[in-house]
């Protein structure tokens, strides 16, 4: 099984996709944590990405599909779940065209739904208790501008290839993987 979860920051992206990975044995493939990792790493692609997201940016496409082709490879035919990648409708072609020259597509594509304000207040609430360098109110606001431009689109993208299942993406976190399950039981 070949999935993808997608909603505004804070909609529950990364806690839902470990949960799917963990229920249906999926490799998590998180772009933010492999992204983490190369800074940490102080690679050359860390150090480019880095500057990017401090400022609230996404990192530029040629960089991500480069990283994600290699990861894809190295999987081979392995069950994943992509969490924050595709995040544009260039990166979503290219990430199709990957999986299409190892003979793979994606099974469904889960996009989360939820309250804008509701969200913000989950990324400040984020942001005090984990530390993370992303979570201020600033450039909260700058990725919620840059997800309703640039990556919302994708819904009509998705839609288009009949594989997307919209989420309610408010409620507890039981409520939501719920609603996640029965919409993939009736997907199949």
């Amino acid at each position: 099984m070949k999935l993808l979860i997608m909603g505004p920051p804070g909609a529950g992206k990364g806690t839902q996709a470990k949960i799917l990975s963990s229920k249906f044995n999926l490799i998590h493939l998180s772009t933010g944590d492999i992204l983490r990792s190369e800074i940490s790493k102080g690679s050359s692609t860390g150090i480019e990405a880095q500057s990017y997201m401090n400022a609230g940016n996404l990192v530029p496409d040629k960089v991500l599909l480069a990283m994600m082709e290699t990861t894809l490879k190295n999987l081979n035919d392995k069950g994943l779940i992509l969490d924050g990648f595709p995040r544009t409708i260039p990166q979503a072609e290219g990430l199709n065209t990957i999986l299409k020259n190892n003979s793979q597509e994606l099974d469904a594509v889960i996009s989360l739904t939820a309250d804008e304000n509701e969200l913000v207040e989950r990324l400040i609430k984020r942001g005090h208790d984990s530390g993370r360098s992303d979570d201020t109110p600033e450039i909260i606001k700058q990725r919620q501008e840059v997800y309703w431009k640039q990556t919302s689109p994708l819904v009509d993208y998705y839609i288009d290839k009949n594989i997307l299942i919209e989420i309610d993406g408010i409620g507890s976190i039981n409520e939501i993987k719920n609603r996640i399950l029965e919409s993939l039981n009736s997907h199949a």
